[in-house]
């Protein structure tokens, strides 16, 4: 970091020696905000005796920060303050392959077996460069930080899809989790009006489920993407690089070898992951049909082992604006490869990286990796303060060899941050169904609510025989206070 903070120094001052300000008028107004969150959650996990593991426990986060923006210098300074309440003592089973039972058990094991842990940590910290053209900046310290999310786009289409079904697949905050992520590193950015050229380095943070975010891990990431905006705002493309170094060679490694072998693995893990997606929203008469194509393949090591896979997303739908609550139906197909053969010399389960894996499964049973997921979905707005979305998934294990994979990657320097259980040969994994409503109360204050139920099918009754279904929901409370100190905002 001390060599990325000289390197970031030079470079932004030189360009200052030659950059005419920016034409946004210079502003020393202090932002302020707070944002409270309180989720209460229920569980009821997949039981392998004749007692279901049924539990609830209260999250909390309290995230305080303030920015300002100097002429073409702005900084961020954020704190979070992250807790647990009454998570369950009951909900990491004893047997290896039933594992922790649940968000519950895995806070709680994430957290050395404490009920109600609590943390303070720095969020964000950071110094940022504005150079003469305003999209371009240089920013260095701590942040988090969205891989599909390099361009905000002006048509409202294209920005949920973007943020909902392309942004945080490989990287992310995992802004669903109590303890987060962010990144200790450097951050450019090129841009115009129709194209964004990002490029980051850094090391990821301890976090997620531990509720001490603030030490770093020997874990960083290089990414490389850029993003252009074509036909009037219609259609988006990007094309990205990525490259993950996992030093943390003390680790066991999750992955379908024997634990002998993989007990004997202390290489690191090097992967590079290469795609692109396209994003397209075009009216068609009274509706809006949109489409979307994720692709991305991974070349490297995998500690002893070379490692090659990939995963592909298809999706498409249609919204219906001429009805009043412009009911939006969408349909689509993922499918990530798996590792068929745990003997060999290759590892060709698709990893995730360090996504935010609770975007694209919303009951976090599962994730991306070795899995098939044909899914269909409904987007409704039956009032301007209120938002609803159900969808129904069929979800199928791509390797019947390979693992049922949970997580969504490194968060301390215990575990590996990805967990597996075995298929034992079967392919048909499960089936979910959920709704959400967001209900906005004020303009501070708003309400989430979550259900969901999934269908367990052969490789979860190998696993949990009496009981193959599990349900999962919550109700949150998200306050958001913003205060201007001084100055004028712009």
């Amino acid at each position: 970091m001390k060599s990325a903070l000289f390197a970031f120094i030079s470079v932004a001052s030189v360009a200052a020696s030659f950059a005419q300000s920016p034409a946004a008028p210079p502003s020393s107004a202090v932002n302020v905000t707070a944002i409270l969150r309180e989720r209460s959650n229920v569980t009821q996990w997949f039981a392998a005796t004749p007692t279901s593991e049924r539990y609830a426990h209260q999250d909390s986060l309290l995230r305080l920060g303030i920015t300002q923006r100097i002429r073409q210098w702005d900084y961020q300074l954020e704190i979070g303050q992250s807790a647990e309440l009454a998570l369950p003592t009951d909900a990491v089973s004893p047997v290896a392959a039933q594992g922790q039972l649940g968000l519950g058990g895995t806070y709680y094991a994430a957290n050395n077996n404490n009920s109600n842990p609590a943390a303070a940590s720095l969020r964000q910290g950071f110094l940022r460069y504005h150079f003469q053209k305003e999209p371009d900046t240089l920013r260095v310290g701590r942040f988090e930080f969205f891989d599909g999310q390099e361009i905000v786009p002006k048509n409202n289409t294209l920005l949920w899809i973007q943020t909902n079904r392309v942004g945080h697949r490989l990287i992310g905050n995992f802004g669903f989790s109590n303890g987060q992520r962010s990144f200790d590193g450097i951050e450019g950015k090129l841009g115009g009006k129709s194209w964004n050229l990002t490029a980051m380095g850094g090391r990821a943070t301890q976090g997620v489920f531990n509720m001490n975010a603030n030490p770093e891990l020997n874990v960083d990431v290089q990414y490389l993407a850029y993003t252009h905006v074509l036909a009037k705002q219609r259609v988006i493309v990007r094309a990205f690089g990525l490259g993950y170094h996992d030093g943390r060679t003390g680790l066991t490694k999750t992955d379908n070898r024997s634990a002998a072998a993989r007990a004997l693995d202390h290489k690191n893990i090097r992967i590079g992951t290469f795609g692109g997606n396209l994003l397209a929203a075009v009216p068609a008469g009274h509706t809006t049909v949109d489409f979307l194509l994720w692709g991305a393949g991974q070349v490297g090591s995998w500690g002893v082992q070379d490692h090659s896979a990939g995963a592909i997303a298809v999706e498409g739908g249609v919204r219906f604006d001429k009805v009043k609550t412009t009911p939006w139906v969408r349909g689509g197909y993922l499918r990530s490869t798996g590792d068929n053969n745990a003997t060999d010399n290759k590892h060709n389960t698709f990893f995730q990286v360090l996504p935010t894996p609770r975007i694209y499964a919303r009951f976090p049973f599962y994730n991306s990796m070795n899995s098939t997921d044909s899914f269909v979905q409904l987007v409704d707005k039956p009032s301007k303060r209120v938002d609803l979305r159900s969808d129904l998934h069929f979800l199928k294990l791509t390797s019947a060899s390979d693992f049922w994979y949970q997580g969504g990657g490194a968060f301390d320097n215990k575990v590996f941050g990805y967990t597996g259980r075995p298929a034992n040969n079967h392919n048909s994994f499960s089936s979910l169904y959920d709704i959400s409503a967001d209900i906005t109360l004020t303009k501070q204050l708003s309400l989430g609510t979550y259900y969901a139920h999934a269908f367990g099918k052969s490789v979860v009754s190998a696993i949990y025989p009496t009981e193959g279904g599990a349900n999962y929901g919550y109700f949150e409370l998200n306050y958001r206070l913003q205060k201007v100190l001084g100055g004028h905002s712009h």
